[in-house]
């Protein structure tokens, strides 16, 4: 498949300590036209290091990472790159360490035996504003948020466009229907979107959905 004329790919960084499997993921990229691999590190240290030099929108890291833990190396990324996107990778679908690196800022996961009939897709799902996770896991979440009892007042802070903007999200739509649909520029929703993370002290769009659902069952259970 051809990038259609115009249409940049979307940058990558990995971050696998495993050889095999990097030399697999640089293999399978170099194959697609719509994506475009600009940084391979084999640690986190390396990777929080170097990543803001090149600031690639999506990155892939292994969840079991040697030194710095995937999860570490997540949460100091999205720091230093709050508009990074972060698909973490996992030989096995090991709830807690997937649902701590979804806290840590993590939007999906992505489990490794999958590569080949789902890489791309769930990067371009992630880049555009997707979540790919299990249902168990994002019941984890859910349950995370509403045992928290997070106060009110977060979100009674949005104004009425906060609120639907984060209702969309909450649906799952993608970054560029949500602007459509309300009738805003892309511009408008992204200055929403960062005000909305501001204000629920979020770093990422599942932390804000699934915040927002929790509160939302909550009212439904008063």
């Amino acid at each position: 498949m051809e990038t259609p004329a115009g249409v940049q790919p979307i940058t990558i960084a990995i971050v696998e300590d495993d050889i095999e499997t990097r030399a697999c993921l640089v293999e399978l990229l170099r194959r697609e036209p719509r994506v475009l691999c600009v940084g391979i590190y084999p640690t986190g240290e390396g990777a929080v290091r170097d990543m803001p030099l090149i600031k690639p929108e999506v990155a892939l890291v292994d969840i079991n990472l040697p030194g710095m833990s995937g999860i570490e190396c997540v949460g100091l990324l999205k720091k230093q790159l709050p508009k990074l996107q972060v698909l973490v990778l996992t030989k096995y679908e090991e709830s807690d360490l997937i649902f701590n690196s979804l806290r840590a800022g993590a939007s999906g996961y992505l489990l490794k035996k999958r590569f080949t009939v789902e890489l791309i897709s769930a990067i371009e799902q992630v880049y555009a504003g997707g979540s790919p996770m299990s249902m168990q896991i994002a019941r984890k979440v859910v349950d995370h948020f509403r045992e928290a009892k997070q106060p009110v007042s977060d979100l009674d802070k949005l104004t009425t466009r906060e609120q639907e903007v984060l209702a969309l999200l909450a649906k799952g739509l993608f970054y560029k229907e949500i602007s459509v649909r309300l009738g805003i520029s892309f511009h408008t929703f992204r200055n929403h979107q960062r005000a909305i993370y501001e204000k629920l002290h979020v770093r990422s769009r599942t932390e804000a959905a699934l915040k927002y659902l929790a509160e939302e069952q909550r009212e439904n259970q008063t």
